[in-house]
């Protein structure tokens, strides 16, 4: 009888190759340091790929993820990537829901016309006043949290000395996010444009006392210093494949194809093709849940991970959004007149979003139902990059639309047929947006070669099927504020970077991190930092 081959030592092991996993591979392999990526599908990057959702047809969109803001400017420089994100001059536009004939225009480059816009569509000449202080109140946040993202986690009452400013502190961080935006803006539709910041992803209300909405406005609105949120150029294809090279150059092994079946807390990984690999240190790319279940695979007993302080033990994932994938002949025609629609699709769309209709829809959705009309917002990212598209599509003047809309827990896909719940969903967005179109969607779809439409909806349940994100939840869990608690311990290399499970060599390194969450390679920074300094 052969003996068994020993497992491959390596210094780290990391599971899963979402970008997260790539920025912490490249950053370990530039310092040394013997690294293996084993990644469950036939390529890397995750959620922030683009690809070619219908046959025939030359547009690379990206299916799940689609604008950056957190991707820090450190990491860019630190791996030498050649990342382009363009600002886009329109913040957004919003129609009136009760009369779509109007709409409020954010163009950060023509402020008498914002203020014109406001006026026309609220009535009220000092909303866009408001509005605009609003924004330039919540500036500090930005100035203050975002340079802390890359370092070890500072504790709250340092950050809140370091902001300065105890009424701003309160209403973002201590109070219900719905008190500071109706002392703040007059309007509903005002109201509500600030609040999809809170709900992107997350199931909430405005005023919900667990301030989960709070958390993922506070992440919305410090990105870059700024809280720009940018177009990546080439598609978020181009930032993963930047990342890959990156990583590959530096020296880290990537491999695909590689499923992993179990992971012992002493760093033993087996794989599901029965071939095992050794590390000293594992980082997890995968969310707690799914991490969880490997440790348990290997008879590891006690959780992965215990949530951060303001976090209920009991909190699991719930993703909360359908996003529309679209390729259209031409951009359609709105029904308010007065503005373009390469204006109106080049920012933020926002559909059915009053922070009334934003309230109403999570109570629906809460009882069971699809919120009608589903609040959505939308952007056009060929207006800005018009290089994810082929050259014939170009020429014909085709356009890509993404659609994501709010309020549509996961729980409305448990135990319902999916393709069935996919399709009602598919039909709620387009109902939504033809009620501020003035022609049909419907009308203005490219068709694939094969005649069919090129739209699609992707699910919190493909989300899970696709990525093995539990419940489609993109954050791997609630988001948890991006400081330490005043008496939390941050005794260890894990503690100090947010990245710490409940074994000392197994760290997090994806969206499920203390500062995870969106396409940031925040995660994948810290947790390489705290492998670093536990390798020695």
């Amino acid at each position: 009888m052969t003996a068994a081959a020993p497992p491959a030592a390596h210094d780290v092991v990391i599971i899963g190759g979402g970008h997260n996993a790539l920025v912490a591979a490249a950053y370990l392999a530039r310092a040394g340091r013997s690294v293996v990526v084993l990644e469950r599908l036939d390529h890397v990057g995750g959620a922030a790929v683009s690809e070619r959702p219908w046959a025939g047809v030359d547009a690379r969109l990206s299916r799940y993820s689609y604008l950056v803001s957190l991707l820090p400017r450190r990491v860019i420089d630190d791996l030498g990537l050649s990342v382009r994100l363009r600002r886009r001059r329109i913040s957004s536009y919003t129609p009136d829901p009760g009369d779509p004939s109007r709409g409020i225009l954010i163009d950060n480059g023509d402020a008498a016309a914002t203020a014109a816009s406001f006026l026309r569509t609220t009535g009220d000449a000092s909303e866009a006043a408001r509005f605009a202080a609003f924004g330039e109140r919540l500036a500090p946040l930005a100035q203050a949290l975002f340079p802390t993202v890359t370092e070890p986690l500072a504790r709250r009452a340092e950050v809140r000395m370091r902001l300065g400013d105890d009424a701003l502190w309160h209403d973002v961080i201590e109070a219900p996010l719905g008190g500071m935006l109706r002392r703040a803006l007059r309007t509903d539709l005002a109201r509500g444009i600030a609040l999809t910041d809170g709900l992107i992803g997350t199931f909430a209300t405005a005023d919900d006392e667990s301030l989960r909405q709070n958390r993922c406005f506070l992440y919305h609105v410090i990105g870059g210093g700024t809280g720009d949120w940018d177009v990546p150029i080439g598609g978020m294809g181009q930032v993963t494949a930047e990342l890959e090279r990156a990583a590959r150059e530096s020296g880290a092994e990537l491999r695909t194809s590689a499923e992993v079946a179990s992971l012992s807390p002493d760093g033993e990984v087996a794989l599901v093709d029965g071939s095992r690999v050794h590390a000293r240190v594992v980082l997890s790319g995968v969310g707690p849940a799914v991490l969880d279940g490997l440790l348990s695979a290997a008879g590891a007993a006690g959780a992965a991970s215990t949530p951060p302080a303001g976090i209920g033990a009991d909190a699991a994932p719930e993703g909360a959004q359908v996003k529309v994938n679209m390729l259209l002949r031409r951009l359609p025609r709105l029904r308010d007149g007065s503005v373009a629609p390469e204006a109106a699709f080049a920012g933020t769309f926002h559909i059915n979003e009053t922070l009334t209709q934003l309230d109403r829809a999570h109570a629906e959705a809460a009882a069971g139902g699809i919120p009608d009309p589903l609040p959505a917002e939308i952007y056009c990212h060929s207006l800005t990059d018009p290089s994810i598209l082929g050259p014939a599509l170009r020429a014909e003047g085709a356009q890509t639309l993404t659609l994501f809309g709010l309020q549509t827990p996961h729980r409305l896909m448990a135990g319902a047929d999916r393709d069935a719940a996919r399709a009602a969903l598919l039909e709620a967005a387009q109902r939504s947006l033809d009620a501020v179109l003035a022609e049909p969607l419907a009308d203005c779809l490219y068709e694939a070669p094969d005649g069919t439409p090129c739209i699609e909806a992707r699910t919190t349940a493909d989300l899970e099927e696709s990525l093995g994100m539990v419940a489609g939840d993109i954050f791997h869990g609630p988001l948890a504020w991006p400081w330490a608690a005043d008496d939390e311990p941050l005794e260890t290399p894990a503690q100090r970077w947010g990245v710490g499970t409940a074994h000392d060599r197994v760290l997090l390194c994806g969206s499920g991190a203390r500062r995870g969450g969106a396409v940031s390679g925040i995660g994948g920074h810290n947790a390489a930092m705290a492998a670093l300094e536990l390798l020695g």
